[in-house]
């Protein structure tokens, strides 16, 4: 599924595809604009040196020639300011290959006085166009491309009486500025700003939106104590703070059912330990009272000593199941303290090492902690839990065997292990192990797991039954709390 950091980066890359055309394209129409000027220049030239041709012909119509001298001249700049005179920013003249320009006009000149003068900078241009005319027996143009401008000069042979002499017209076309390239420069900015400003604000759409998505995923991903989620803050952005409220309203809706479920669970646990319970202590009780009678109506003393033995074994077996149901119902909450790990473990074996000797069995220890390192937890519960899972491993494993207590650190848990190679559990009691009076043992209360798993919960963790090759493996995991 597409993000919507993708969409939005697609969404930047059309808007720069948009702006890189729409560049092209003022570019372009500009281009188009330049070369129609540049057209425009060349028609006025052209008709102005018709304009000057065609009154030159109607000046000479009848005359065969004189003199060359001021009064001629001065009659000829009149011509080419008639000619000239509707065609603004053109200036021309009438040229003689030996003699040079006979006359020059620029009536459209916006100066503080008529220009009179050829221009100096253009002169050589003037010449050659001049000369190419001349020489070729028609029209010629000389185009000259400058920074800002394209100089167009155009010359066309005069015949008459005068020999080599030819009219010319020259004109600038603008290229590069006035108000197109004005109108072009404004768009370009206008473009650029909209594609950097709109750049910036998709760049800090992105950032925020990716931002804040991550201090969501930060907090839903921080370890946590507690099983329910946690409250997510507001973001600040309208859309995300709306599925944070969502969120947040099915984590309290998801707590309230977990409480609800949670007090049912303990309502039916209570039932069962109930059942269980009166059943536990109505065979002893049936035991005594069968032993009692007996007794009561021996006249052997000895069968009397025998009878109320048996009535004290079936106490001491009731005194066993309250100690246990007691310890488990009122472990109360864990007193936690430092506890160098490595002693912890050590001390705790060491109670079991005579009894794992009787039976042949090997105790062994395994960590990867350092010798000193230390971390928290109430010792006397979590040593209590280890006594049951090793008194089990113990019971549970034929001679010979290897019984195995490691501590392991798994990021921000800590996982206490019992590893015997015993039998395994049975299949049928597998998902009742922790139960209250589940037990194989005929002996047993059923109340060692049980109590197990109370005292991890209590320390806000559990205790499972691990997946293991041979023998049983139980695991208490507990939260790492360093010291």
């Amino acid at each position: 599924m597409r993000s919507l950091r993708s969409r939005l980066s697609a969404l930047w890359i059309m808007l720069a595809v948009s702006g890189a055309a729409t560049a092209y394209l003022l570019l372009a129409s500009f281009e188009q604009s330049s070369q129609a000027r540049v057209a425009r220049a060349e028609d006025v030239v052209l008709r102005g040196c018709r304009d000057i041709a065609d009154r030159y012909q109607f000046f000479v119509a009848g005359w065969h020639g004189a003199a060359i001298d001021d009064q001629l001249k001065h009659e000829l700049v009149a011509l080419v300011q008639m000619a000239l005179a509707n065609e603004p920013g053109v200036e021309g003249g009438i040229w003689q290959a030996d003699a040079g320009s006979l006359a020059y006009a620029f009536p459209s000149y916006e100066g503080t006085g008529p220009k009179t003068d050829l221009p100096a900078a253009e002169l050589n241009t003037i010449r050659q166009v001049n000369a190419e005319a001349v020489q070729g027996g028609r029209p010629a143009l000389i185009r000259q491309p400058g920074r800002s401008q394209i100089l167009i000069v155009h010359a066309c042979p005069l015949p008459g009486p005068l020999q080599n002499l030819t009219a010319w017209t020259m004109t600038r076309a603008m290229t590069a500025q006035g108000p197109a390239y004005n109108h072009l420069l404004a768009g370009l900015i206008v473009l650029a700003l909209t594609i950097l400003g709109s750049a910036l604000w998709l760049a800090w759409v992105l950032y925020s939106w990716s931002h804040r998505i991550g201090l969501l995923e930060a907090t839903l991903g921080k370890p946590h104590d507690a099983i329910d989620l946690p409250h997510l803050p507001h973001t600040g952005e309208r859309e995300l703070d709306r599925l944070v409220d969502a969120v947040n309203d099915a984590g309290d809706r998801l707590a309230a059912e977990r409480r609800r479920a949670a007090a049912a669970e303990r309502l039916a646990a209570v039932g069962r330990l109930s059942a269980n319970l009166a059943h536990e202590i109505r065979n002893p009780i049936a035991a005594m009272r069968l032993k009692a009678e007996n007794a009561l109506a021996a006249r052997d003393e000895a069968r009397k000593t025998s009878a109320l033995e048996s009535i004290l074994q079936q106490v001491a077996r009731l005194d066993a199941l309250l100690r246990d149901l007691l310890a488990m119902t009122h472990a109360g909450a864990p007193k936690l303290r430092p506890v160098n790990l490595s002693a912890f473990l050590h001390t705790t074996v060491e109670a079991h090492r005579d009894l794992a000797n009787k039976k042949g069995l090997t105790l062994r220890i395994e960590t990867d902690q350092p010798a000193d390192r230390c971390t928290q937890f109430d010792p006397a519960q979590v040593q209590r839990a280890l006594d049951n899972l090793i008194l089990n491993a113990i019971q549970n494993t034929p001679v010979g065997g290897d019984i195995v207590i490691e501590a392991i650190r798994r990021d921000s848990r800590l996982l206490l292990r019992v590893t015997d190679t015993g039998a395994g559990v049975s299949a049928d009691i597998r998902d009742r192990l922790f139960e209250p009076f589940v037990t194989t043992r005929a002996e047993g209360t059923g109340l060692g797991l049980a109590i197990v798993r109370e005292i991890a919960r209590a320390h806000r963790g559990d205790a499972q039954l691990a997946s293991t090759q041979t023998g049983t493996r139980f695991e208490i995991d507990l939260p790492w709390q360093p010291s």
